[in-house]
């Protein structure tokens, strides 16, 4: 996962979004994500705007590795307005290092369904960082039950990964009703 202005700039990330790209952190904050994008932009400034406006949106490149490789790429990405400022949540769906050869995906047109109250709560947990166990330790409940309520989850939002699921759920005000 990767979080970015609206403008495009680096604001945080995940260790997978590091391990992906093989940057240090002090090399990407601040910095546009299209400079470490094949080609530069892979949306116009127009297209970008627009993609913002919607709030919730699909896109594909290939991504310049630290090491010069390229490693192609599948994300979903969600806009929110956050402390009075405009971020970009990027959640990776698909990679492949092996050029554009995706499994086919096909973005969810339908308005993600209602969570229970229960899923909003594991989903809240997820958001905030904790681990399938840590979720159960703290609800009271099995390992397993938790994987089930996640899994129900990414089915409702239309979700492929937790990372997904949470930028889906927020993207569509599931989490916090």
């Amino acid at each position: 996962m990767v979080l970015l202005d609206a403008a495009r700039r680096h604001v945080d990330f995940n260790g997978a979004y590091l391990k992906l790209t093989g940057y240090q952190p002090s090399q990407l904050l601040g910095r546009p994500v299209y400079e470490f994008v094949v080609g530069g932009p892979v949306m116009s400034e127009r297209e970008w705007q627009a993609a913002l406006a919607r709030g919730d949106f699909t896109a594909e490149g290939e991504m310049i590795r630290s090491d010069g490789t390229t490693v192609a790429a599948q994300v979903a990405a969600t806009a929110e307005i956050v402390t009075g400022r405009r971020l970009v949540l990027f959640v990776a769906l698909n990679t492949s290092r092996w050029g554009r050869r995706f499994r086919r995906f096909t973005p969810a047109d339908e308005k993600p369904q209602q969570l229970s109250q229960r899923e909003r709560e594991i989903v809240r947990l997820i958001a905030l960082g904790c681990t399938s166990p840590e979720i159960s330790e703290e609800l009271g409940i099995a390992h397993e039950t938790v994987r089930t309520h996640a899994r129900n989850a990414m089915t409702k939002v239309g979700a492929r990964s937790r990372a997904h699921l949470v930028a889906r759920a927020l993207g569509a005000g599931l989490i916090f009703e």
